[in-house]
């Protein structure tokens, strides 16, 4: 409802926060912004580092994955976006991540640390990573991880940098509060009522006769290539070096009846017991335990006036040797020698006296070298394939520290090579619209579009242990416009439809002129010399902005800004013309009888006020810091992001 008084008074931090927020995967990590930044020679950056923050550094790698994840995010909504629909977003987001740095480098500086501890526990809480009991399951999270396409090191980077926004900014923007005589004022400005009149000048109603010659066309052309630019592009040379490639490699009989000979015991007979234990300081307690227990009783119940809970009693399925080496030999004897279902003890340990129960003896029996065979040449071949692929790799990678090209090193380990075609850095071909960089090659392609010309190739891990595959930028076509004559009929629409816009302007501006010398509004309207829209009547009150959602039209923020019987010309943001705004009346409010209205306000400004201090906060911890931006390094990971 109060979305101008968020506008009065929003800082950069709130935006930010918003944008890290969207940054940090599905499960919401808090970040924060706050402006100002020191630039400047940049000492010993690498041409990677597009930012310093003490000793902490914004890479252009960072950045990357930053707007990947942006980029995936637009997708789910337009699947045929690219990364120039994210352009807008890139220096938020570099503020957003500097600042991110901001905190980390303040929380070091003062010993302020992050125990591995307290960041397992918040990824234990978030979403999607519990298993079917509610718990946290590894398994589940790494299926989160590959959904989410990001790995533990960036999560665990999300977490701490949220728990730092939690544990730093909050506390210096909290408590923030705003007297009844600030609020009140603001209070009647939302009850004020604005009566005006609005006209549009639309463009498309002057693009009579306009019919461009061939050198308007190219003085149009030569103006705008950066309109007509296309981002770079690359043929990127790609060799997997995966299961397909060790499919032959399989484990033979001598090593599986090696493998059998060396591990007998595992497949040797063997017996497990389910085992509920209490253990006591001393043997009064125990007794009593163990007697409650042989009178029926479960243990857990025969322990609970000792104090155990059912979880400290439950042991669960054990070996022998698992359960001496908790509790103790004597232990295990006792407990593996009994009968199922019988009450042991009390048995002495160093850790107290033992009462066992004996719930169920599991038989398992022994396996012959043929009943094995086949669990074990599944687990051999599998071994053997995953050295077979790790010596591949590293033959590549030392064939390559060795000076070899990209062709020499596949050849070396007989890698299949394939090539792109000419694709952007979203993995899209300009040529070919239905082709698309395969998915699960994502690390291929952003190290494909991240290395140089004339770098060495690379070998990049592949997710969901798919092998790894060797990279290299086969051809590299530097951002261009495209040629004039692949693109007139695209040319000629946008000089028709700059020129209809300009003839707009001037109307528009004539219109306006005749308004502040007191024509009459629809009369300036009827002399404009086209068809042109009428006025409209416009009623309004400033409280009946907020159910734009913060997009209030042009028109109407003009017609609040406006003094009363001033007009003024706006321009349409989506490019189609011009509003002409006249404001004939205002009303002013009066909040006296709302009081909830002036505590709502009230609120409202407690939390522009509580955004000014974390601001206050941030802006303070960079002076304190110092931050470095690499200018020329920003400027290029843009353009090779965006094509801009």
């Amino acid at each position: 409802m109060f979305a101008f008084i968020r506008g009065l008074g929003k800082s950069k931090v709130g935006t930010v926060v918003v944008v890290l927020f969207l940054l940090a995967i599905v499960a919401s990590f808090a970040l924060a912004d706050v402006q100002g930044v020191l630039s400047g020679g940049m000492g010993g950056q690498s041409r990677n580092t597009l930012a310093t923050v003490g000793s902490e550094e914004v890479t252009d790698r960072e950045m990357s994955r930053l707007m990947e994840r942006r980029l995936a995010q637009l997708r789910q909504d337009n699947p045929q976006a690219e990364y120039s629909a994210v352009a807008g977003d890139f220096e938020p987001m570099l503020e957003a991540l500097i600042d991110e740095k901001v905190l980390q480098a303040f929380a070091a500086k003062h010993g302020f640390r992050l125990s591995k501890r307290l960041i397992d526990a918040e990824i234990a809480n978030l979403p999607g990573v519990r298993g079917l009991g509610g718990q946290f399951s590894q398994q589940a999270y790494q299926q989160f991880l590959q959904q989410q396409r990001i790995t533990d090191q960036e999560v665990r980077q999300f977490v701490a940098a949220g728990l730092l926004q939690r544990l730093l900014l909050t506390p210096a923007a909290s408590s923030a509060r705003l007297p009844v005589g600030v609020a009140t004022p603001y209070a009647n400005m939302l009850l004020e009522v604005r009566e005006g009149e609005i006209a549009m000048i639309p463009a498309a109603a002057f693009t009579g006769g306009l019919n461009p010659s061939d050198e308007d066309l190219q003085r149009f052309y030569a103006a705008n290539q950066a309109r007509y630019t296309v981002p770079e592009q690359r043929v990127l040379r790609l060799a997997r070096i995966g299961p397909e490639q060790v499919a032959n490699i399989t484990a033979t009989e001598q090593e599986i009846a090696a493998y059998y000979q060396a591990n007998q015991a595992q497949f040797a007979a063997r017996e497990t017991r389910n085992i509920s234990q209490a253990v006591v300081p001393d043997r009064a307690a125990a007794e009593q335990i163990a007697q409650r227990a042989r009178g029926g009783a479960s243990l857990a119940a025969a322990a609970a006036p000792a104090g155990l809970s059912a979880e400290d009693v439950a042991l669960g399925e054990q070996t022998r040797q698992q359960l001496a080496g908790t509790a103790s030999e004597q232990v295990a004897a006792a407990a593996f020698g009994a009968a199922s279902g019988a009450v042991v003890g009390p048995v002495r340990s160093d850790f107290g006296w033992h009462v066992l129960k004996v719930e169920s003896v599991n038989r398992i029996p022994g396996r012959s070298l043929a009943q094995a065979r086949g669990e074990i040449a599944q687990r051999l071949t599998a071994d053997k394939r995953q050295n077979a692929i790790a010596e591949m790799v590293s033959k590549v990678e030392e064939e390559i520290a060795g000076g070899a090209n990209y062709q020499e090193a596949a050849a070396s380990a007989g890698l299949q090579i394939t090539e792109t075609p000419l694709i952007t850095s979203d993995g899209r071909s300009r040529e070919n619209s239905a082709y698309r960089f395969p998915e699960e090659l994502a690390p291929a392609l952003r190290s494909g579009f991240e290395l140089e010309p004339n770098d060495e190739p690379v070998v990049e891990t592949l997710p969901n242990n798919a092998g790894y595959v060797l990279v290299g930028p086969a051809r590299v076509v530097p951002a261009a416009p495209q040629p004039l004559a692949q693109i007139r009929d695209r040319v000629r629409e946008d000089w028709i439809s700059q020129q209809a816009l300009a003839r707009a302007r001037a109307a528009a501006t004539d219109i306006a002129a005749k308004i502040g010398r007191n024509v009459a509004f629809a009369q300036a309207i009827r002399e404009a010399g086209a068809s042109l829209p009428p006025v409209q009547q416009v009623r309004q009150r400033r409280l009946e902005l907020s159910q734009f959602g913060g997009q209030v039209p042009p028109p109407l923020q003009m017609l609040f800004t406006l003094g009363e019987g001033r007009s003024r010309m706006v321009a349409d943001p989506g490019g189609r013309g011009f509003f002409i705004v006249k404001a004939n009346r205002i009303i002013p409010g009066n909040a006296i009888s709302q009081p909830s209205l002036i505590a709502q306000v009230q609120n409202e400004f407690q939390q522009a006020a509580s955004q000014e201090y974390a601001q206050q906060f941030l802006a303070s911890a960079r002076a304190a810091l110092g931050v470095r931006r690499n200018e020329q390094a920003i400027a290029d990971s843009k353009r090779r992001l965006t094509g801009g």
